[in-house]
């Protein structure tokens, strides 16, 4: 199989929404000479997913709201954030918007900012709160890149990461327009490809989140951190599905069961129970309004009716009415349709452990956004996923960008993909995949148990040797990119149920039927390594970076 060796760059960003877009630009500023690579076109990503009306930016109200949003995202993450990495990342939030800003994003600002609904997710109190509009940002960005002579490198698929003497020498990619393999030389590479939605059958995330580059990363050498904290998110099943439902609609709202029972008939008060979902869009083990989540879950993927009770006498938040007037304006639908809802596998709080500087431990090797993980926890309040691809995402490009400038002169001879590379795919490689989202789905999403953590760790492992008895060699380039993809992500599922499994409580985003209560004992972190014999192994994070 041919690998193209022609490229060398000194920065190469994989991943193209807001952190990847906001790496490339603050790389190319310091002077590095960039690519962004993508498998989906530019400002793809679950940055401006279709599925959702908007994207929301939090940040401190004013510089002595530092501290205190800091304490409310240690409190909200349940001790599995890094208070040091916390406390970074705040201080970075309002320069970011600024630069945002700068780069000519005009942000949307609420007109009624008190109403309680801007509180955002989990958090205790109204914050500085903005939207991030897709047209504004993609413009912007549109034109800073091209002014910094950015190359962008799509639909292109990360395959593999170079590693020469323990240092990252570059990326192996697959064009899909081409149909070929390239073989990128850099100083640096960041990784901005976003979570692990890709794992599940029903998830609200884009279909170029793949979970790949987690799984090369740990390869590589890099740890994985809360992994298990995946958010759960209700989304629409019918009339349309994929779209995400506002959880600040619950308070006007009722569920129904296929028989038009009230699906909370046996939850205690329910009206409060609803009352209290509303406060969040991510579910939670650590509120009683979990009840409303496992009542969803325990409904199947036909989910539960959603029938709105409005009176017509007093107007709609703010939040609210803009949702309402999206569905119907963008997906022709109307509020007294039947609306179906059920769970989503949404975004991860976990992934590559970085430090302040987006670093990963492993030279030359940067992340940022979703793919990370150390600055949220158990739960993430609403808007600092966008936060933290703006703030991660400017650091790493200039953390990126210094560390080509030092790099140590190459050889001239290009770095070396690893030997894996000899145009092998698997045979049946696509029913691995519907079968390794099917098994996350049915015991990875809000209801875990070791009994079906226990079957999932069985079914993956099986599917493992599968995939390793079915290699064949073949010319078909797409079948060899196919075949990376299906072992990067079988890696990446065994990661999360190990770390679920290896969490013996419920804690934020992570459920246990047999564990139900959180366990003050296992109030630490999970870091996920590559065992000697290349199984995933999750240990209590002692040492911080």
């Amino acid at each position: 199989m041919h690998l193209n060796r022609s490229k060398h760059f000194d920065v190469l960003v994989i991943g193209c929404g807001i952190a990847g877009t906001m790496a490339a630009i603050s790389a190319a500023r310091a002077g590095a000479r960039t690519a962004i690579a993508s498998l989906g076109p530019l400002f793809s990503g679950s940055s401006f997913y279709p599925g959702t009306w908007g994207l929301g930016l939090i940040g401190p109200e004013s510089p002595s709201d530092e501290a205190d949003l800091a304490s409310c995202i240690l409190d909200v993450g349940c001790g599995m954030a890094d208070p040091a990495l916390v406390a970074s990342f705040v201080s970075g939030i309002s320069d970011g918007i600024e630069q945002l800003e700068a780069l000519g994003v005009t942000l949307k600002e609420p007109k009624r900012a008190q109403e309680r609904e801007f509180i955002p997710c989990f958090d205790r109190k109204h914050r500085l709160w903005r939207g991030i509009e897709r047209n504004p940002f993609e413009q912007a960005a549109t034109a800073e890149l091209a002014r910094l002579n950015v190359v962008a490198l799509s639909p292109w698929e990360l395959i593999d990461l170079v590693v020469h003497e323990k240092e990252i020498a570059g990326a192996m990619l697959f064009d899909h327009a081409a149909q070929s393999f390239e073989l990128v030389a850099c100083g640096a590479v960041v990784l901005a490809t976003g979570g692990y939605g890709g794992l599940f059958e029903r998830r609200l995330t884009a279909d170029d989140v793949q979970g790949t580059a987690q799984a090369l990363a740990l390869r590589s050498g890099c740890t994985l951190v809360n992994l298990e904290f995946m958010q759960m998110m209700p989304g629409l099943v019918r009339p349309k599905s994929g779209i995400v439902f506002n959880e600040k609609t619950f308070r006007f709202a009722q569920l129904l069961d296929a028989e038009g029972r009230d699906a909370l008939r046996e939850v205690e008060n329910a009206r409060l129970a609803l009352e209290a979902r509303s406060g969040h869009g991510p579910f939670t083990a650590r509120l009683a309004s979990r009840d409303v989540d496992l009542a969803l879950a325990n409904a199947g993927p036909s989910g539960l009716n959603v029938h709105y009770r409005l009176d017509g006498t007093s107007p709609l938040p703010e939040f609210v009415r803009t949702y309402f007037d999206w569905l119907e304006r963008d997906r022709d639908i109307r509020i007294d349709d039947e609306l179906a809802i059920a769970p989503y596998a949404h975004a991860a709080n976990g992934g590559i452990l970085i430090d302040e500087h987006a670093a990963t431990g492993v030279d030359g090797l940067y992340a940022c956004g979703e793919a990370t993980g150390g600055m949220h926890g158990a739960d993430r309040i609403g808007g600092l996923s966008s936060a933290n691809g703006i703030v991660f995402g400017l650091r790493a490009g200039a953390s990126a960008a210094a560390r080509a400038a030092r790099a140590n002169p190459r050889s001239s001879r290009p770095p070396h993909a690893r030997a894996a590379f000899e145009g092998i795919g698997i045979e049946h490689g696509s029913d691995i995949r519907k079968a390794l989202r099917r098994i996350m789905t049915d015991s990875c999403m809000i209801a875990r148990s070791e009994r079906g953590l226990s079957a999932a760790r069985e079914a993956l492992e099986n599917l493992t040797a599968q995939a390793e008895s079915e290699k064949r060699r073949t010319e078909d380039p797409r079948q060899v990119a196919g075949a990376a993809r299906i072992t990067a992500q079988l890696t990446l599922a065994r990661s999360i149920v190990e770390a679920a499994r290896t969490r013996t409580e419920s804690r934020g985003a992570h459920y246990r039927l047999d564990f139900p209560a959180s366990d003050p004992a296992q109030a630490r972190p999970l870091a996920v390594s590559l065992g000697r014999n290349g199984s995933p192994v999750a240990r209590p994070l002692h040492q911080r970076r």
